[in-house]
């Protein structure tokens, strides 16, 4: 099994190293107050298999887990990993219970998948997540002023490019006189995330079951599924962690996007896990501690 999903998530592996030079490793020493490890706590209210789309006959669902008490709390939208491809909301699960029990209302989502539905479906459905979070607020006790994303992998992909683009102004689905309802995040927190197609080789078919072709034929899709060629000053503060070994998606991945996050003076931390694989990293307790620890500063507004 961990074979195969290995060589699922090779395709990962390709055109994620940016054409960027610098010293940005330096930056990648993890702060001291992130070594505690997150308390085991659970949600204290679970829905499961809830619709927060529709496309047609096709029924878009996610998995809620509440804190307990009055709220609101601040929300976090999970993205499971999978290379665009294959996974599910239950993967996440566990991480999405323990971050519930440190008083987050988290929804854990399915999206369509690759190569039925090439990109940006997935992260069209994303937005629509968001959107849902926003708009049925008082039932899940969100605060939709704070929300944040997290995932790993190509959920972390998809998290970090919805944070970096330029939010929709409008929703197309919306009937006219419906509310607007923004799809902007104020944090994320990701695990090897490939930020950057746009250095593949022109004529590699690697990716082309998700973004339709070579770059060299789709040019505008691999610029449009990069999370990096979209930083600017608005984006929300960052969270990276990611394997010192990860042959998958290259370390100089997340570098090379902090350091443009940095250059735009967007906060931005970098949590290298020691000697650590892409499978390894993604189930290393340290770094889920200091994503825990990120998503509490950044999320929770300070008490007066």
């Amino acid at each position: 099994m961990l074979r195969k999903l290995a060589a699922y998530l090779l395709l990962l592996a390709v055109g994620c190293q940016p054409a960027v030079s610098g010293n940005a490793r330096a930056i990648a020493t993890p702060p001291a107050e992130h070594s505690a490890q997150p308390a085991q706590n659970t949600a204290a209210q679970e829905s499961f298999d809830v619709v927060y789309v529709k496309r047609g006959d096709l029924e878009l669902r996610g998995d809620i887990f509440v804190p307990e008490g009055a709220g609101p709390f601040p929300g976090v939208l999970m993205v499971h990993g999978g290379a665009w491809q294959r996974g599910s909301k239950q993967r996440f699960a566990p991480v999405a219970k323990e971050l519930a029990g440190q008083g987050f209302t988290v929804m854990s989502i399915d999206y369509r998948l690759a190569p039925q539905f090439k990109f940006p479906a997935q992260l069209e459905d994303c937005r629509d997540a968001v959107r849902f979070m926003r708009r049925e607020a008082a039932r899940y006790k969100i605060d939709p002023a704070h929300l944040g994303g997290c995932g790993y992998s190509a959920g972390g992909h998809l998290v970090c490019l919805l944070a970096t683009e330029d939010p929709p102004l409008a929703d197309p689905a919306a009937a006219a006189d419906k509310p607007f309802i923004s799809t902007r995040l104020q944090a994320v927190a990701a695990g090897g995330v490939p930020c950057d197609f746009r250095s593949l080789d022109p004529d590699s078919t690697f990716l082309a079951y998700w973004l339709g072709g070579t770059p060299r034929q789709c040019p505008d899709k691999y610029l449009a599924a990069s999370p990096r060629a979209f930083v600017s000053a608005d984006d929300p503060p960052m969270f990276f962690y990611h394997g010192q070994n990860d042959w998958l998606v290259p370390l100089l991945s997340p570098e090379s996007m902090v350091k443009s996050l940095h250059d735009s003076k967007v906060a931005a931390e970098l949590f290298v896990v020691p000697g650590a694989s892409h499978m390894q990293a993604q189930f290393d307790r340290k770094a889920m501690a200091a994503a825990v620890g990120f998503l509490q500063r950044t999320l929770k507004p300070a008490k007066p």
